[in-house]
């Protein structure tokens, strides 16, 4: 599949009217009987209908000429006709067109910079700070460069490295001792390494973790920031993997920690998604509510899990994947296995109940299949807590993270 990277340029000409702007300066006698307006030719950069206004012209755009818009991911375009099937991913104005048919491919280019200012950027290697690389095994995601800006932008592009991006029992939390009198610096890196984790999902507890302390950081969670710059030095060119031969199996990883907030005590829902053994989704979130034992914690997981995994499905759809086998939903605790399967309600699970419902309705439908596995092979363990150098590197192995410049430089050495 051809893929192919362009940035749009819009011209908008629909008809938007705004009020008089206060201190304009206009006689009495020309506003008695009729309210006067503004009509701008097009959508100006700063007004709110802006982005709106730009992303009803573009879809409109390919509409007309057969693409279907997805219901899954709005920014999501496809079309099959005769030649062969074209897709296309818009972000604001910069879009990714892929396809099977480059005479489809061309073609949808030459409609686009007929209605449109565009300028194509070839073959897709870079989008969006994402480097990508592609080869027979497959296609290799990082944010190499953009890792590289954020380690010179806190200066500590020669800073020791780290094998864990935080330690091993912390207790972060928030408090009024060192708290930063400017703290622009630490969210601007907070928001740096929120980027970071689109490829980077061995970063993203400790970057939910930081993230927390957004309203008054202190000298402590800099530091801490700071160690997730130092890990990041070690392993610069790390991303995900997605192999191009597999079978397309969906599975899953649910777990949580059970009351880690050490101040409102709630608990650190997290998982996983693989189709087959390629990363496609992860997450790690801390629950709403405060669960009343571990098993509750678990399964308020599994709930979250669960509607991923009906997510994705859809979008696989949409591709003209039809995925009709049972997902498999990797648990290590056996209660909130048990609660899947068991139709009566029990008292200490009565204030769960749509939870319940809905993840007892998808096994029941075969969407899912919920299965028991020993807490040493969870691998979404990694995105609930701190963990040891050890035990961090045995599940980072198991989830398809490649470092790919190392495997470079070890073949050349070879």
């Amino acid at each position: 599949m051809d893929v192919h990277n362009a940035f749009l340029h819009g011209d908008l000409n629909e008809e938007i009217y705004m009020d008089i702007p206060p201190g304009y300066n206009i006689h009495k006698e020309q506003i008695e009987g009729e309210k006067l307006v503004c009509k701008l030719n097009k959508s100006l950069y700063g007004l709110k209908q802006t982005s709106r206004q730009w992303f009803s012209k573009f879809s409109n755009s390919l509409t007309s000429i057969g693409f279907q818009q997805s219901k899954s991911d709005y920014s999501l375009f496809t079309k099959v006709s005769q030649k062969g099937f074209t897709t296309l991913l818009v972000y604001v104005d910069d879009i990714i067109v892929g396809g099977d048919s480059q005479d489809e491919i061309d073609s949808l280019q030459t409609y686009l910079h007929s209605k449109f200012k565009l300028k194509d950027l070839g073959p897709l290697k870079y989008f969006l700070g994402l480097e990508v690389a592609k080869s027979s095994s497959g296609i290799n995601f990082c944010q190499r460069k953009y890792t590289l800006e954020t380690l010179e932008d806190a200066g500590l592009l020669g800073t020791k490295t780290v094998s864990t991006p935080i330690e091993l029992n912390h207790r972060l939390s928030h408090t009024t001792n060192e708290i930063l009198q400017d703290p622009t610096a630490y969210r601007r890196l907070i928001g740096r390494l929120i980027y970071l984790t689109i490829t980077r999902p061995d970063i993203t507890y400790v970057v939910n973790v930081l993230s927390q302390f957004m309203d008054k950081p202190s000298q402590t969670h800099m530091h801490s920031a700071y160690r997730v710059l130092r890990y990041l030095k070690g392993s610069i060119g790390q991303g995900i993997f997605l192999l191009s031969r597999s079978p397309l199996h969906l599975k899953a990883y649910s777990d949580s920690d059970w009351a880690a907030c050490p101040e409102i005590r709630r608990s650190v829902t997290s998982f996983c998604v693989f189709i087959e053994d390629s990363l496609v989704s992860w997450k790690s979130k801390k629950q709403v509510t405060v669960s009343r034992s571990s098993a509750e914690a678990e399964y308020r997981a599994l709930a979250t899990t669960s509607c991923e995994i009906v997510w994705l499905p859809s979008l696989l759809k949409e591709f003209n994947i039809n995925h009709e086998q049972s997902a498999l939903l990797f648990c290590d605790n056996q209660a909130a296995i048990h609660i899947t399967r068991n139709p009566i309600f029990h008292r200490r699970t009565k204030h769960i109940e749509l939870d319940c419902h809905f993840v007892r309705e998808k096994v029941l439908a075969g969407v899912i299949t919920p299965v028991h596995i020993a807490s040493k092979f969870q691998l979404a363990d990694i995105f609930t807590k701190a963990l040891s150098s050890s035990v961090f590197q045995f599940l980072l192995s198991k989830m398809g993270i490649l470092n790919i410049y190392v495997h470079l430089e070890g073949s050349l050495t070879k």
